[in-house]
């Protein structure tokens, strides 16, 4: 990094994006039930495809494709009713699914087989969000300057997505320690019913989001 690097500027933008990213929502939610229902490494995994995904927020936000987005109604709620469905999707799955119990040994055979459909997860979650498309365009139109370079643009991103997967494997790690795991085991079908109805309650604030 240069000398002049805008390191008030930087803080500024991760400060904003750190306590954006902590706030429980739908990535949240879908990394506490790969912790919960299948492991720690499919729980990382879908916590690198939610990393990955900010890298594409952040790419058609410096290339200007985000002003586009919010301001087209259309390819607004075409995104807006595509993320609510994926989450009624997600959400009938935990409904329909069997209680969360500890993997078995055999399990373990398949863990590679399922990193990408865990890793792909995670990046359709946050993907699919259309509130990620204004929360980007709001904090580097209101947070970056104009004369910031692209350069530096680009490593705010990639700081940005290092960040995200650092918070999630952190909550992944604490959500698969064997104690928390055991405590959630005991609910039974009562977490596939609450995850259920969180995802339903987290598809209707989607569909009823606005441009702004």
């Amino acid at each position: 990094m240069s000398v002049g690097f805008p390191w008030l500027e930087f803080a500024g933008l991760m400060l904003a994006f750190g306590i954006n990213a902590v706030i429980p929502g739908a990535d949240f939610a879908m990394v506490l039930r790969q912790s919960i229902g299948h492991d720690r490494r499919a729980a990382l995994f879908t916590s690198a495809g939610i990393a990955t995904s900010i890298l594409v927020h952040g790419s058609y936000t410096l290339l200007g494709l985000g002003v586009i987005v919010g301001n087209s109604l259309m390819l607004f709620n075409i995104l807006k009713w595509a993320g609510a469905a994926y989450l009624v999707w997600l959400a009938i799955a935990a409904l329909r699914s069997p209680p969360p119990q500890p993997p078995a040994e055999s399990d373990l055979a398949g863990a590679k087989r399922g990193d990408f459909a865990a890793f792909a997860l995670g990046f359709l979650t946050n993907l699919l969000n259309p509130k990620a498309v204004l929360f980007f365009l709001a904090l580097f139109t209101t947070l970056v300057s104009a004369r910031t370079g692209g350069d530096i643009k680009v490593i705010y991103v990639l700081c940005m997505s290092i960040m995200l997967f650092a918070w999630f494997a952190l909550v992944s790690v604490f959500f698969t320690t064997a104690s928390v795991r055991q405590g959630f085991f005991r609910f039974g079908r009562w977490f596939n019913r609450v995850t259920g109805i969180t995802f339903i309650l987290l598809a209707v604030r989607v569909a009823l989001a606005q441009q702004h």
